[in-house]
């Protein structure tokens, strides 16, 4: 493996904000205009050179992904493996569901419902230690985890704040070294009972190991109708 890095796709949920949409399916294999929208995060991670991918999944329609995605050939992937969130233990959960498939190695992790056409392959080919989070500026701040700065630098991220403190919102998008697995395992649940990736990249920060970059080009949450319907004209628009 060129880079050393493992993908890991947080595909669980139940995607109860898209009801009824996701009635009868997982949410990150609805259409995005002419794609199941797990495509997407595949193809970025395809573009980095990350061809090994730990998809992670759970709910009553996990099994829909193998039809999908099969052996990942047909995506550029290498190989592909599957594993399975029991319940809504929230991302830093989901990415330790992973640790099986990743030995000592670093990883990228992405959220399925990511949509973006950004290249971090520079950063994935520079990535050595620690951990690195790409920010994007966005309008509604308050549904993110948003960085607070000190001479550029991240101090601290707090988790959808009612009063942000800068224009930055932390895209579902990382970069951890092979201790992210260790960090995990001291975190402890929030008040929704989730183990959540601020907790664990404020660990990164503790440490003076956490860097940043602002994803460039297009990138999407579809977690809403707007959003699921912003993202599909994006697409449709650019091809």
């Amino acid at each position: 493996m060129k880079n050393n890095i493992v993908g890991i796709l947080c595909c669980g949920g139940l995607g109860t904000r898209l009801y009824p949409l996701t009635l009868s399916n997982n949410k990150h294999l609805l259409p995005v205009y002419d794609k199941p929208m797990v495509y997407y995060p595949i193809e970025a991670l395809v573009k980095a050179d990350i061809k090994d991918v730990v998809v992670v999944t759970g709910g009553p329609y996990a099994g829909n992904f193998m039809r999908v995605l099969k052996d990942g050939k047909h995506l550029g992937l290498r190989h592909i493996f599957y594993a399975f969130q029991e319940k809504e233990g929230g991302i830093a959960e989901a990415i330790a569901c992973a640790e099986p498939y990743c030995e000592d190695k670093s990883v990228a992790v992405i959220l399925g419902d990511n949509c973006t056409d950004a290249d971090i392959s520079k950063d994935v080919r520079s990535f050595k230690s620690g951990a690195k989070i790409f920010l994007k500026k966005v309008k509604e701040l308050n549904k993110f985890g948003v960085p607070v700065f000190k001479d550029g630098k991240i101090i601290n991220i707090e988790e959808k704040p009612k009063e942000p403190k800068s224009d930055y919102a932390v895209t579902g998008l990382y970069l951890y070294d092979h201790t992210v697995f260790d960090k995990i395992a001291t975190l402890s649940p929030s008040a929704r009972g989730e183990l959540e990736v601020t907790d664990l990249n404020n660990l990164y920060i503790k440490e003076d190991k956490l860097e940043w970059a602002e994803l460039t080009g297009y990138w999407q949450d579809c977690g809403s109708y707007d959003s699921l319907l912003e993202a599909g004209n994006f697409w449709k628009n650019k091809k």
